[in-house]
């Protein structure tokens, strides 16, 4: 062995060495990524876009969260999830969330955003029918299952009209079924999400300027829709919900900026989900329920405490519920990101 090999080999042990330091924090980084799981609530749709384009443009990494995105069955089933621990975190009704805490009182959920500003139940009518005004649905058949948070919050809906509404009738049909035989006459209204009733009975040949629309925030509700609902053991691990928090309000001020990105965002995670009606549903979302004048003055996931007090009493007061939660019982602001960086974008 030639002396001058020592020296090189040396050499090469420690250019090796420096590599794998240089390295090692960037591996690091990557390995201590916080797992995440969130429900979305719902199937992959314009629902989702916020979340979709926050995972795809790499918010939730740059945030220190690695975070699984799966598909959901309503509300009151996220909200179980969320509770089991099976979920960290759904999107879903505020009112559901609030029963299933009154029900379950050692859940200790909460919102830690909100998502829908303003409340996206309705009910839609015909507009050349007999229903002219929210007080003519006394008496009538509506279509909605028992867990549909459009017919569980009627009562609410009903008492802010003046109408006693123990006279509906209600119809529990599965929805593909029941939008059908709405457009055909069998029923003399539905409940919806107003942007998922409206394109429903708009893809069996019932167009908007068919419908009347009575969504419950013009009438006199002042509920909050859909947060991003936590149980505590998550809200313990305050890094990861706040980077979680962060980057969906990243994805979801990006989506209501430009929804043609976020219902692109819906079909690269769904590839048969049609993207024109995505693009078209989403429109509806922001424009009905984000781009209020509370996010323009708050930003993007913020509450206040009026407006979380009014969530809690027609809550109450629709389901009947035996005890009234506190607003700290059932919201925490603490995961939200700085005022600037909840700012919609111009």
């Amino acid at each position: 062995m030639s002396r001058s090999a020592l020296p090189r080999r040396a050499f090469l042990r420690a250019t090796g060495a420096a590599t794998l330091l240089a390295a090692t924090p960037f591996v690091r980084a990557q390995g201590n990524l916080q797992k995440f799981k969130f429900n979305l609530g719902w199937k992959v749709e314009a629902t989702a876009a916020g979340f979709l384009l926050a995972q795809q443009r790499g918010y939730y990494k740059d945030a220190g969260v690695d975070v699984t995105i799966d598909t959901g069955n309503g509300s009151a089933a996220a909200i179980s999830l969320v509770g089991s621990g099976a979920y960290d975190c759904a999107s879903a009704d505020l009112a559901t969330m609030i029963e299933f805490n009154v029900n379950n009182p050692q859940a200790k959920l909460a919102a830690v955003a909100i998502q829908y500003d303003l409340n996206p139940n309705s009910i839609l009518v015909r507009k050349d029918g007999p229903i002219k005004k929210p007080a003519d649905l006394a008496g009538k058949t509506i279509l909605g299952q028992p867990f549909n948070a459009s017919r569980k919050l009627f009562p609410a809906f009903a008492k802010a009209q003046g109408f006693d509404p123990s006279g509906v009738k209600w119809e529990n049909v599965a929805p593909d079924i029941g939008d059908t035989r709405f457009v055909k006459g069998d029923f003399d209204a539905s409940a919806y999400f107003y942007f998922t009733g409206l394109l429903n009975l708009k893809a069996r040949g019932m167009g908007p300027e068919q419908i009347t629309m009575f969504r419950f925030s013009d009438y006199g509700m002042k509920s909050y829709g859909n947060g991003l609902v936590a149980n505590a053991k998550s809200m313990e691990q305050a890094e990861a919900m706040k980077g979680f928090v962060k980057a969906t309000t990243r994805g979801w001020i990006d989506a209501i900026a430009d929804p043609k990105a976020g219902a692109a965002a819906v079909k690269a995670r769904e590839p048969l989900a049609n993207e024109e009606i995505e693009f078209e549903r989403l429109k509806l979302i922001v424009d009905g329920s984000m781009k209020t004048a509370g996010t323009r003055s708050h930003g993007w996931g913020a509450a206040t405490p009026e407006r979380l007090q009014a969530t809690i009493a027609e809550t109450v007061d629709a389901f009947g519920l035996k005890a009234t939660p506190a607003v700290a019982d059932i919201w925490t602001e603490r995961f939200l990101p700085a005022a600037g960086d909840r700012k919609l974008k111009a």
